[in-house]
């Protein structure tokens, strides 16, 4: 007698992902902003990376997050940054959501810095309870491509740009500012000036970094004619005043308040141990977001907006400091080199106490066109320029670990305002950096992640 055929075994089911661990932050959007912020404490580096990275970190969880509600929800209300799509499966499994951001932003941080593999491994075991190696089928079918779309639109974008700076040796002019008295191993030579061509980096969502490029002080053409003019001399005189450190026989008074020196040190995160300038401005956007109660989707589009408007104003302001006529000096070379007072010394020191500067042209301020570019798209997104809020800072130096505010220009006008209070900016840098940045929040606002 023929035995008759036997069925093929089915094969055993794939585990199930586990459920998730008990959360402290309960939005992942949240908590992997969080995680970058400590990445970049961890690594270093100026703002110009680091805002480049939280722009591929968000748009790639936005986009991810975009097709989960594509997916599951039937539709998304504003538009992909690079593209979202619906992806295969039949039934939605445990915690999709939350696996399709948190594997994406996982995967999008460790090809950024992979020097913090195991640091990334942990926060990825604390949030899922299991290891970012093990099997899960969305890898497949919707957080591999996420990645892949955003490494290849970044992909040879001049961020790797190793090119060494030469500095004019001009009045005026940009160089190293490395006195006896205020020595900084790290800016002793043309060679070690901070990202000198971030400026001609592919932008996320300018068309180049010169599309907003503001004309002063750059319209004076020549160093010669901006420092015999009468505008100039009197930005020298103003940060001289509020700037110095302490008062000395050629600058006897100082005419900065206390409140101010306290605002200057909250809005500094210079060294090395802090999340630098935008991560001060990402941890306030997570403030907001709670306090408006967002859905995970609403964060996903709100970071992703702040994080592209901060990482074109990265951008943009190194192009204005670098790849303009003027490559301005900072105060204290405008101050010394001059010979007003060769003892006058900015605010700005290490937590060693040494008195320094930052290693690169003064015009137009970073903190100012970052700031202005987180106002401005915050301002967009809620609709209202008048909200209260309240922010941190990571700055050891600083005597208030916490202020207030009632608008969100409120806050980038005191970050920019900061800077000449440190001794580090003048008045016009600030100034420029405020427009700077609101009419890139503007063009970002109005070009990227549109409602639908």
């Amino acid at each position: 007698m023929t035995a008759l055929p036997q069925p093929a075994l089915a094969a055993p089911p794939r585990p199930a992902p586990a459920a998730l661990p008990p959360q402290t932050i309960a939005d992942p959007v949240h908590f992997w902003n969080d995680v970058l912020m400590e990445v970049v404490r961890r690594e270093g580096g100026g703002p110009g990376p680091m805002s480049r990275a939280a722009a591929m970190l968000n748009a790639a969880i936005y986009d991810a997050e975009s097709s989960y509600q594509l997916k599951w929800k039937g539709k998304i209300t504003s538009e992909p940054y690079i593209r979202a799509e619906k992806y295969a499966g039949w039934i939605e499994g445990p915690d999709e959501e939350e696996r399709v951001v948190g594997r994406t932003a996982y995967n999008i941080l460790l090809g950024l810095y992979p020097s913090q593999t195991n640091y990334l491994d942990a926060r990825f075991r604390e949030r899922f309870g299991t290891e970012p190696t093990g099997f899960d089928l969305l890898d497949t079918t919707i957080v591999g491509p996420m990645v892949k779309q955003m490494r290849d639109a970044r992909n040879g974008d001049g961020s790797d740009n190793d090119q060494v700076y030469v500095a004019d040796n001009k009045p005026g002019a940009w160089r190293p500012t490395s006195y006896p008295d205020m020595v900084d191993p790290g800016c002793t030579r043309d060679s070690q000036a901070v990202t000198p061509f971030w400026g001609k980096v592919k932008p996320f969502a300018l068309t180049s970094g010169s599309q907003f490029r503001p004309p002063t002080p750059g319209l004076y053409g020549t160093y010669e004619k901006l420092l015999a003019g009468d505008a100039y001399k009197q930005q020298v005189a103003a940060v001289r005043a509020v700037g110095a450190d302490g008062p000395t026989k050629a600058t006897p008074k100082i005419e900065r308040t206390p409140e101010q020196e306290a605002v200057a040190w909250f809005w500094a995160n210079d060294e090395d141990g802090t999340y630098k300038p935008p991560g001060q401005l990402l941890q306030a956007t997570r403030e907001v977001a709670t306090q408006r109660k967002l859905s995970t989707y609403e964060n996903a589009r709100l970071f992703a907006l702040v994080s592209i408007a901060m990482a074109d104003a990265g951008i943009a302001v190194r192009d204005v400091k670098y790849l303009t006529p003027i490559d301005l000096w900072r105060p204290v070379s405008a101050i010394r080199d001059s010979g007003l007072d060769p003892d006058w010394k900015p605010l700005l020191k290490t937590r060693a106490g040494v008195n320094v500067t930052p290693c690169f042209p003064a015009w137009a301020s970073g903190h100012a066109t970052f700031g202005a570019s987180w106002a401005g798209v915050m301002k967009r997104y809620f609709g209202n320029d008048n909200i209260a809020f309240t922010m941190t800072t990571d700055e050891p130096q600083s005597p208030i670990k916490s202020r207030s505010f009632t608008s969100f220009s409120q806050a980038a006008e005191e970050d920019a305002q900061s800077r000449v209070w440190l001794g580090v900016h003048f008045p016009w840098d600030a100034e420029d950096g405020l427009v700077l940045g609101d009419r890139i929040a503007d063009h970002v606002y109005t070009t990227k992640l549109r409602k639908l």
